[in-house]
């Protein structure tokens, strides 16, 4: 996942243009996706397609030929979608389309301009203030024209209808926590679920930021309503702690199992309520569609220094902590696998789990746990309760619930219920 990351780092993608597909067509290379193209001016909702940004090269030169702007170097350095410029002038004409950060004056920002025409430079602070008076050629080599929005899916048919939606934006540049983090845990958690059988549907969609959720849902408007839950990824590199983005329904099925694994996680977390700002749950949970979407990140968008700077580089993310949210992630996802409800097939007391064997069923120190999330699964297996129900109930990791269930199926003593579980009674 972090070599995914440093490949795609150097990479100018923006809301639309030719870094969003070069970026889809690596990612093309490792999972089935499966690129749509939607022309400039198509409506979506109150929305429209906007016309197609690329970049060619960008500068600053000084009197001396000087690039003391430089987009080759990096490319947070240029506005994203800055219309062309050809231009020479002073500082002080310059210096409105020159954006920097007086706090934290060594790193570049990161600027847009997609809704409206402008353009502009960013610098770190500390070498804007250095600028001297002179005489600069400004250039910003550019095209905005009509063209195309461009976003990738892979789905991935399971047992069932019911879809799993997964969510990354695309848009970003050079920014490794805040874009790049969740499209590797995402491409590597659609390569391993593609290798494996599972009862929901899986669609992963990467599209640019908010007008690629909404463009995808105005034209997905019949298929959003097999989405039973979803999940937006991003910021899952760096060192924080994980932070949980509820749906606008606060006690979807996804809220309760992302609650569940990070409560018995080993790190601390924080779950946050909806509100309607951030990334593209917003979209997903507006109300004509009210999905059942969250947002997982580890540190919480905005809140962090790097965020948005040229400081959110490859150094920022590290593999230890993308495995561990790729791990976290699938251990959601084996809670919607297998939380399912069940009928204790002997129901007047308790049946003798000895002569069946199922005492000391499992060597070491977890045979007590074991039995005792046997008992519970037996206890509330009546049809109502899925057993992450039961595995909040009784305290207990839904592993150990679901192989407590697992094995008393085995033996004859479960079913499965006839619905799916429902949490509307508790």
């Amino acid at each position: 996942m972090h070599a995914l990351v440093r490949e795609l780092y150097p990479i100018c993608r923006s809301i639309t243009g030719d870094g969003v597909r070069q970026t889809l067509a690596r990612l093309q290379q490792d999972i089935p996706l499966q690129v749509h193209e939607v022309p400039s001016g198509t409506p979506a909702f109150d929305w429209t397609v906007p016309r197609e940004w690329n970049i060619r090269d960008a500068y600053v030169k000084d009197s001396r030929g000087q690039r003391v702007i430089d987009f080759r170097r990096h490319n947070l350095h240029v506005v994203s979608y800055s219309v062309p410029v050809r231009a020479r002038m002073s500082l002080a004409e310059l210096r409105p389309h020159l954006h920097s950060l007086p706090d934290q004056p060594d790193l570049i920002p990161y600027r847009t301009s997609y809704y409206r025409e402008s353009w502009g430079f960013c610098l770190p602070h500390r070498q804007l203030e250095g600028m001297a008076e002179d005489d600069y050629e400004v250039c910003i080599d550019t095209t905005l024209e009509p063209g195309h929005l461009t976003y990738g899916e892979c789905v991935l048919p399971g047992s069932e209808s019911s879809e799993v939606l997964l969510s990354c934006h695309t848009c970003h540049p050079s920014l490794c926590n805040d874009n790049l983090s969740g499209i590797a845990v995402a491409t590597f958690l659609a390569r391993h679920l593609a290798g494996v059988p599972h009862r929901h549907t899986y669609r992963f969609v990467f599209i640019p930021g908010t007008i690629g959720s909404i463009t995808w849902l105005s034209r997905n408007e019949e298929q959003a309503k097999a989405i039973r839950h979803g999940l937006v990824l991003t910021c899952l590199g760096d060192s924080g702690n994980f932070t949980y983005k509820r749906s606008r329904r606060g006690d979807a099925p996804i809220d309760a199992a992302v609650r569940h694994v990070l409560r018995h996680s080993r790190g601390e977390h924080a779950l946050l309520d909806f509100s309607p700002y951030g990334y593209d749950e917003r979209q997903y949970c507006s109300p004509g569609f009210d999905l059942p979407v969250g947002c997982l990140m580890r540190s919480h968008y905005g809140q962090f220094p790097q965020y948005h700077t040229s400081a959110d580089d490859p150094g920022f993310v590290t593999p230890g902590q993308l495995a561990d949210s790729l791990a976290t992630v699938l251990s959601v996802v084996q809670v919607l696998e297998h939380d399912l409800a069940y009928v204790n097939l002997n129901p007047k007391c308790e049946p003798q789990l000895g002569k069946r064997g199922l005492y000391g069923a499992m060597g070491g120190t977890s045979i007590r746990d074991l039995e005792m999330a046997m008992l519970w699964v037996l206890n509330q297996s009546d049809g109502r309760h899925g057993l992450l129900d039961i595995a909040e109930r009784a305290g207990l990791p839904f592993e150990r619930i679901h192989e407590a269930a697992r094995l008393l199926l085995q033996h004859d003593l479960l079913a499965p219920a006839a619905a799916a579980p429902s949490r509307a009674q508790h």
